[in-house]
């Protein structure tokens, strides 16, 4: 338990109950020392109190409220210190000659107590399971098969383990804790045969599984969770790779999660800012819509209560450059000038498809997409259907010029706004360039921000 390290510390207030604290720790060979007492916020860890221990290496962390329950840490130094579970009984004593959780022993709580229970028990399968895992490097196909049976019994004894924890301190943090990370596993003897014979099938039924049951095991709406490193990443994994990656299949379950959880302010507050960041910054193309959406259901209608001025200014400005250029709209309409002085206007491009390009020419980017785009995209598929609407975001036009005629960019339709009167540049968030979108031949967006190995593969898909 104890591989998160300790990278800051920072005095935050912890919000606290009714009644106190009393945590007497003695510390053989640590003699007085400043001890800290820290605890597990998400993925960082703070200080909750500091004491110096006596010249018997003994002190006391006391206060007239409780502490949060959750994973909390004894630091002695940056290289020494372990972990332990404090639950609701807080009032305790805690003695360890090193700084190994596993020699701790603990008088007064019997929740901390069995957590060092479960760790010393923990160690001990994980060394037989190491051994096994060693000696099927060199064993033969009926030994492993004996060596597997043996691993899936150690993984029986340890969830049978859980389950005396649970039985014995019903109701425990540290029942919740064990089993947290624990996701049933599909059965597929209980599935037809057809599917249990059908890679494709038998994938989706197990995505469907894991879906529906991947929080069985963790309460995300016990604040207690946010107190330990495991609420975040198991947050991740579950918006990053457990959902469907689109944007109409995240979205109900992003806003299910948040209604289930909107009665805890805190765990509310991290969870929306949580996937108002994610969606933002998402790999995903199309996810920014749940980033809009969000911005308008839950920030700009003031739920999102712990939003300063700044903040929420910065929100806004995202919002007016991506809610126009979303995947499956229709395309915002331009009407802008050819270099010759002719105006051209989007929506009348006949074409299969229409490629929004929006460049500079002194853009580093730009300098690597612009021309091989043109020759190895544009010239091989022009003629069967790719227009592309070039729109040079400077107001040069001698500069605009030059870049043309250097790179031989004259086929496809270049075009500009010097008085920035069309909007193109919200309209289309040209805030870094090159911007890149795809139209369909109803000037629906199907895609954008894409590289030039993905526009050749979109590009060669559609127009083959």
């Amino acid at each position: 338990m104890s591989k998160y390290f300790l990278f800051f510390l920072v005095n935050l207030p912890i919000f606290l109950f009714a009644q106190g604290y009393r945590i007497e720790v003695e510390l053989p060979g640590q003699e007085n020392k400043d001890v800290t007492l820290a605890y597990y916020f998400l993925d960082k860890i703070y200080a909750a109190d500091t004491v110096s221990l006596d010249d018997k290496g003994m002190g006391v962390f006391e206060g007239d409220t409780l502490l949060s329950q959750g994973l909390y840490k004894i630091l002695i130094d940056k290289d020494h210190h372990f972990d332990f579970i404090l639950g609701a009984d807080q009032q305790f004593k805690l003695f360890n000659a090193t700084s190994d959780a596993k020699e701790m022993k603990i008088e007064g709580s019997t929740e901390t107590k069995a957590f060092v229970d479960y760790i010393v028990f923990l160690d001990g399968i994980k060394k037989q399971g190491q051994q096994l895992a060693e000696e099927m490097k060199s064993a033969n196909d009926e030994q492993k098969k004996e060596m597997q049976l043996e691993i899936d019994r150690l993984t029986a004894e340890m969830k049978a383990y859980w389950e005396k924890v649970g039985e014995e301190l019903p109701g425990s943090f540290l029942y919740r804790f064990l089993v947290a990370n624990e996701v049933p596993q599909l059965n597929i003897g209980t599935l037809p045969e057809e599917i249990q014979k059908n890679d494709t099938l038998l994938l989706n039924a197990r995505f469907q599984y894991q879906k529906k049951h991947y929080w069985d095991n963790f309460d995300y709406t016990d604040e207690r969770f946010l107190y330990t490193p495991l609420y975040k990443p198991k947050l991740e994994t579950w918006f990053k790779n457990v959902l469907f990656p689109a944007y109409d299949s995240v979205k109900p379950y992003v806003y299910e999660f948040l209604d289930n959880v909107e009665d805890n302010p805190r765990i509310f507050q991290f969870a929306t800012s949580f996937f108002l960041n994610s969606s933002l910054q998402s790999n995903i193309m199309g996810m920014d819509a749940l980033f809009v959406d969000l911005a308008n259901d839950y920030y700009r209608t003031g739920k999102a209560f712990w939003v300063n001025q700044e903040t929420m200014k910065k929100i806004q400005e995202n919002v007016i450059f991506i809610k126009d250029n979303l995947i499956g709209n229709t395309a915002p309409d331009l009407l802008l000038e050819t270099i010759d002085g002719e105006f051209v206007d989007l929506h009348q491009v006949d074409a299969e498809l229409t490629v929004i390009l929006i460049y500079e020419p002194n853009c580093g980017h730009c300098k690597t997409f612009v021309p091989p785009f043109y020759k190895d995209v544009y010239e091989q598929y022009k003629n069967k259907g790719l227009e592309v609407f070039a729109i040079y975001s400077m107001d040069k036009k001698d500069e605009w010029e030059e870049f043309l005629n250097e790179h031989n960019l004259h086929d496809w339709i270049n075009v500009w706004d010097p008085n920035n009167e069309s909007r193109f540049k919200i309209l289309y968030d040209a805030r870094t360039t090159p911007a890149v979108y795809v139209l369909d031949h109803d000037k629906k967006i199907i895609a954008k921000k894409l590289d030039l190995e993905q526009m050749k593969k979109l590009i060669a898909e559609r127009l083959y």
